[in-house]
């Protein structure tokens, strides 16, 4: 009995270990108010602490210096800075080009049309306001990409309809000022480059108004829901159980 509470107690630390690598990423897809509170939320759940920045006197040029990171575009540019609808903050244009497949399958045939913020110090939750978002162009969707570092774009948004792009809380209902807030979470990790883009070819998108950043401790993110097991894991489960049985046959 002894020696099967010693087996059972080793496969319940192979899960939690293994379960502890796996990714913990999260998304933020809301009205402006509700996406800064969520984000927010998110934020001091996990123990962080949250940064702003409002957007102001953004001036022009190839890159932008908001001293704890700049901003640049994706393809090297000038940047435009404006103001748009109710939003926090001046905003740029990012208006979606490219090409590929319809409908849209790789996202990174869109990645050039948007923006990078390079970071000075480490993030690993990024968040902004995001302007003219799903007014057109859907084919069959538009999408909204956040990602770390060049790594996986992480799909924030994504709407095959204008109504999909609009929240009740919006200020001006009746106006084609569709606002949004999205955001993105990746604690494996910290990063310096968060980049943003969207693929609804055709449209005209602004982001920016006001950036809200944090840096969370690895793995101090709670899962939305359950993170499945990954293959090693359940090998190393398989491993350790074969090995349980020889002991009780060899007994």
């Amino acid at each position: 009995m002894l020696r099967k509470c010693k087996f059972l107690a080793v496969v319940a630390f192979a899960v939690g270990f293994a379960g502890a690598a796996n990714a913990t990423i999260a998304t933020v897809y809301d009205g402006i108010a509700a996406g800064r509170a969520s984000f927010d939320s998110t934020v001091t759940g996990a123990g962080g602490i949250v940064s702003s920045d409002t957007w102001t006197g953004l001036g022009g040029g190839t890159s932008i210096n908001r001293g704890a990171y700049t901003i640049t575009n994706n393809d090297g540019g000038s940047l435009g800075a404006t103001t748009y609808g109710t939003m926090s903050g001046q905003v740029i244009g990012i208006n979606p080009t490219g090409g590929g497949s319809n409908p849209r399958t790789n996202p990174m045939d869109y990645f050039n049309s948007g923006m990078t913020l390079t970071f000075a110090s480490a993030v690993n939750a990024v968040g902004f306001e995001v302007g003219d978002w799903a007014t057109c162009c859907f084919s069959p969707v538009t999408e909204l990409f956040i990602s770390f570092d060049g790594g996986t774009p992480i799909k924030v948004a994504s709407a095959s309809t204008s109504s999909q792009g609009r929240f009740p809380s919006q200020s001006n209902p009746g106006s084609n000022v569709y606002e949004i807030f999205v955001a993105a979470f990746d604690d494996t990790g910290s990063f310096t480059k968060v980049s943003f883009w969207g693929n609804g070819n055709g449209e005209y998108l602004v982001a920016g108004g006001q950036v809200r950043y944090a840096l969370l401790k690895q793995g101090s993110l709670s899962p939305t829901a359950p993170v499945p097991l990954p293959a090693a894991g359940w090998a190393l489960i398989a491993g350790i159980g074969g090995l349980f049985a020889l002991r009780r046959r060899k007994a």
